[in-house]
């Protein structure tokens, strides 16, 4: 049986790049020889396939409820069923598998999708040392119980005064819903010169990746940010931050 894999999920509020982070983080592990990893693009308003330079043809959230009850295959049941098109959503690239909750069809909710990333989580994960989820900016798939209890939530933020108080609110929600204080860690991004005067608590930021041009240019040509040069500054950081994770999994116990 291969070992749980380490879940990272990555908050924050909107404009703080926490999507670049993401995919930066996807790339890093597999630079590392952490392969394969599994993105979860679980934000709607979130681009991480764009962010990696893969294309996304079906999301979770376009499947409709009723087709799981009409169009399971004769000899199959529902729960095989719902992975074999879990699986057929994937989107498989060289070190890494991608899936997208996407925007529900219609005036519908995300409760179905949330279903069925849940039940199709438990059963994939194993696949992977690491999983990497863009979650969105509020805490819906922690509170539904949808991505389980992440091993590591990193809350993405800019040094300003509006980041700083979403630092304060994510935590607070986070720990309501039973994460560790010492499984929570802020992220500085776009990081230049210094941080608002905001308490965000005591503990020092896991990593601080600073501004990157780099970053701007691959977004202004419409490149995938993850693919930035090696030696960028942004790319540095999150490396380190990369191999500070695979520490924490390794301190766990596992390789």
């Amino acid at each position: 049986m291969s070992p749980h894999p380490f879940t990272i999920a990555l908050s924050g509020k909107g404009g703080t790049g926490k999507t670049t982070v993401s995919s930066l983080l996807v790339r890093l592990f597999i630079a590392l020889g952490e392969t394969p990893v599994l993105a979860v693009d679980a934000d709607p308003n979130a681009n991480l396939h764009e962010a990696l330079g893969v294309s996304v043809k079906e999301t979770l959230g376009s499947m409709r409820e009723e087709a799981f009850s009409r169009n399971i295959p004769p000899g199959m049941n529902r729960h095989d069923y719902v992975r074999l098109r879990f699986r057929q959503a994937l989107v498989e690239s060289e070190g890494f598998d991608l899936v997208a909750m996407g925007r529900p069809e219609g005036t519908g909710c995300y409760c179905f999708a949330n279903d069925l990333l849940s039940e199709c989580m438990q059963s994939l994960e194993r696949d992977y040392p690491f999983i990497v989820i863009d979650s969105e900016a509020g805490m819906e798939h922690i509170s539904r119980g949808t991505i389980g209890k992440p091993d590591l939530l990193l809350i993405v933020s800019d040094p300003g005064a509006r980041g700083l108080r979403t630092i304060a609110r994510i935590r607070e929600i986070a720990t309501q819903l039973g994460l560790e204080q010492e499984k929570i860690r802020v992220v500085f991004n776009q990081y230049k010169t210094g941080a608002a005067s905001i308490d965000i608590g005591s503990e020092s930021p896991i990593a601080i990746i600073p501004e990157d041009p780099a970053v701007e240019k691959a977004d202004l040509a419409a490149e995938p940010v993850s693919l930035i040069p090696n030696n960028s500054p942004a790319r540095v950081a999150v490396r380190e931050l990369a191999e500070r994770i695979r520490e924490m999994k390794r301190a766990r116990g596992e390789k």
